[in-house]
Order: structure tokens, then sequence, then C-alpha cells
């Protein structure tokens, strides 16, 4: 069915493929470790090279945008994000943030130790974005009737995807990996706040954030 979201589970981040009239749509695409990972779940759903139309990238981490250059290369599919993004893409940069809750900084501290024991680094392949998109911008004529968000706070750039079903692809502008909740690490807490305001007043039923399960809007406990 057309506009339908697969969640392609890539350990402790998500990606989502839409399916969209004569293709596909990847939001998303893991660390480079995760590549044979992704490449089979996009494989196990039919999307083949040729049938990618467009990877749409919610923010600049690595766990987001590592794969972009090698699914560009196999799949020939052109990769858009926000502008304000652009230069984590071209430069590789890693931006340096707060973490908001005590869980959040057990979780970095966590994951830092065990990056170390299995050798992960988080360095990706650089490139630069073929399509940079804009807030409410349409994404019809890709053939998914979804708008893209612009969600500062976790990063200046982040962005979501809310389609005409009521699905919002939030990237980590909202997580679930305990609990739904906004942003553990950011940018710009004024940002975030706003951007919050924003994503409360839009008709949003179920929420695909890029850290844990997908949640109802009315699981989301909004903060004042």
């Amino acid at each position: 069915m057309a506009g339908e979201l697969k969640i392609i589970n890539l350990g402790f981040v998500n990606a989502y493929l839409a399916e969209v009239a004569d293709g596909f749509i990847l939001v998303d695409t893991g660390i480079p470790q995760q590549w044979e990972l992704l490449d089979g779940q996009l494989a196990a759903a039919g999307c083949v090279p040729g049938k990618l139309k467009l990877v749409i990238i919610t923010h600049g981490d690595v766990d987001h945008l590592g794969n972009c250059v090698k699914v560009k290369q196999k799949y020939q599919a052109r990769i858009a994000m926000h502008p304000d993004e652009a230069v984590m893409a071209e430069k590789g940069l890693r931006l340096k943030r707060k973490v908001r809750t005590l869980a959040g900084k057990l979780f970095f501290l966590y994951r830092n130790m065990l990056r170390k024991i299995k050798g992960i680094k988080f360095v990706f392949d650089t490139f630069t974005p073929d399509i940079l998109l804009t807030d409410g911008q349409s994404l019809a004529e890709y053939g998914w009737d979804a708008k893209v968000l612009h969600l500062p706070g976790h990063t200046k750039g982040s962005i979501g995807i809310l389609n005409a079903a009521g699905e919002l692809i939030a990237g980590d502008t909202l997580v679930n990996s305990h609990k739904p909740d906004i942003a553990v690490y950011i940018d710009n807490y004024e940002d975030l706040k706003n951007s919050i305001n924003r994503l409360k007043q839009l008709p949003i039923k179920i929420v695909y954030p890029g850290h844990g399960k997908p949640f109802k809007r009315e699981e989301m406990i909004w903060p004042r």
C-alpha cells in the first residue's frame, strides 16, 4: 500500500522505509557497521536498485547518515536533508551537545565503553546532499503524501516527516529508549521547546522515533 511505513530495526537506531508510488523512500541509514543489515532489510522489502527514489536524513549524526554513500552507490538514490545539517555530512563533523537526563549520561558512557570494546568507530564517508529540504516542503513529487517539518533543538537542522495518516517520523526530536520522551541530547533547548510546542498542535497519531519503538500520541507526556 502506497505510503505504508516499514520499520528497519538496526539495533539501537531505527530507519524507516515508505512504500510510495513506483518505489520507496528511505528515512535514515544507520552507522556504517550496520550496512549489511540495512541492505538485507531493503532487499527483503522488495527495495532493489532503481526502486529507491529518495533517502531522507532527519539529522546529521552518524547513526542516521552513516550509510548514505553506500546507499547512493548501490541504489542510485538521491540524498536529501536540511541545509543546516549539510556541513555535518560534508565535513564529517560531530556536534557537541548537552545531555538532558541522568539516564542519557549513563547511556552515553555505556555507548562509549561499548564502542571501545568492539572497536566501533563512528566515522563515515562524507558526501554532499543532492537535495536540501525546507520546512513545510511537500514530498508529493516523490509519490509520498507527506511533508517536511523543521524541528531544531536536537540539532540545528533536525527534521521530521509527517504523512497524511498522522504518522510522524521524528528523528531524535522524540525518542522512546525507555519511555516516550523529548530529545535527550540537545543543541539548543529553546529551539527544542519551540519544536515540541509546534508538534503539540499537529494532527499526529503515531510517532516513529529514531530510537525505540513507535508509540501513540496519547502515550507521550508533553513537557510544559
